[in-house]
């Protein structure tokens, strides 16, 4: 049987009726891959939940060790899931950390948690539902003490417009504590309108933000991922060279006269006027691992 004939474990998704696969990565053992609609949208190390494969994910993976102490556990506020593999991440890196997950895809949760499951002695609460609708829920007891949120929205291979207003992101200010980190994944190509505008909206909404990737990412050069960083203190300066040096390279920080030349021409996002994320090019996934 050839490799694109193998069966892997999946699911169709009741509400999206998108299908959800779980795939073996060939070359690091115990490492699973969850694809969605075609998809890469996870990946999952089991053994070793603290090595983190993709890129973007390694950059928030940095931005999270940055948070207080070496090891201490913090609240932490995930929305949308995939196969939880930032959640594994600070369970892994911080025992003992608080931490919830909102995610639409109830059948999705159900199978991850089958296929991968994650250590039962975290104190991890899945909530289900739409991630803006669940935030704007979140037991008051979050508001202010919440040390970092993770929007890592996708349906498909596209963020949803109602999660990349000024009105979404003014429901997640509320929740920071103030060392809290609010980190936004943005997938964009050529141009950058997209990842542009979502800059300028977080600088509408928090005093602080920073931008991490790759350097010809953000060149415009090729479609990939942005992090996005907002505070409502100010950034660390000492977290720049430390976020150059973890890479993965070559890596690029924008901050402070440089972002604001990066958006400069950028409109903030509104409810009335957001559009979901571009599609990506047929060639950016690379399924055949």
């Amino acid at each position: 049987m050839s490799r694109s004939e193998v069966q892997h474990p999946s699911v169709t998704l009741k509400l999206s009726g998108m299908v959800a696969e779980i795939q073996p990565d060939r070359f690091v053992p115990g490492s699973f891959e969850l694809v969605v609609d075609g998809t890469p949208q996870s990946h999952v190390n089991i053994d070793h939940p603290d090595e983190l494969f993709f890129e973007y994910i390694q950059r928030i993976g940095h931005v999270i060790d940055l948070l207080g102490e070496v090891g201490e556990p913090i609240t932490a506020v995930h929305l949308g899931a995939g196969a939880l593999t930032l959640p594994r991440y600070v369970e892994a890196t911080r025992p003992g950390s608080r931490q919830q997950v909102v995610e639409i895809e109830s059948d999705l949760i159900d199978f991850v948690r089958a296929e991968l499951p994650w250590d039962k002695r975290a104190n991890l609460r899945v909530r289900h539902g739409d991630a803006r609708e669940v935030l704007a829920k979140l037991p008051a007891g979050l508001h202010g003490t919440t040390d970092l949120v993770v929007v890592d929205i996708f349906s498909g291979a596209r963020t949803p417009k109602h999660v990349t207003s000024r009105e979404f992101y003014e429901l997640a200010r509320p929740l920071l504590s103030p060392r809290g980190v609010l980190v936004v994944n943005v997938a964009d190509g050529p141009g950058l309108a997209f990842a542009r505008a979502q800059a300028a909206t977080l600088s509408a909404v928090f005093p602080h933000v920073i931008g991490l990737a790759e350097t010809q990412v953000l060149k415009g050069r090729r479609f990939g991922n942005i992090v996005l960083v907002a505070t409502l203190t100010p950034v660390d300066l000492t977290w720049v060279p430390r976020l150059l040096a973890g890479g993965p390279h070559p890596a690029k920080v924008v901050e402070g006269a440089e972002l604001r030349q990066f958006m400069a021409t950028a409109l903030v996002t509104t409810d009335a006027t957001a559009t979901p994320s571009p599609l990506p090019g047929r060639t950016v996934f690379q399924l055949d691992r």
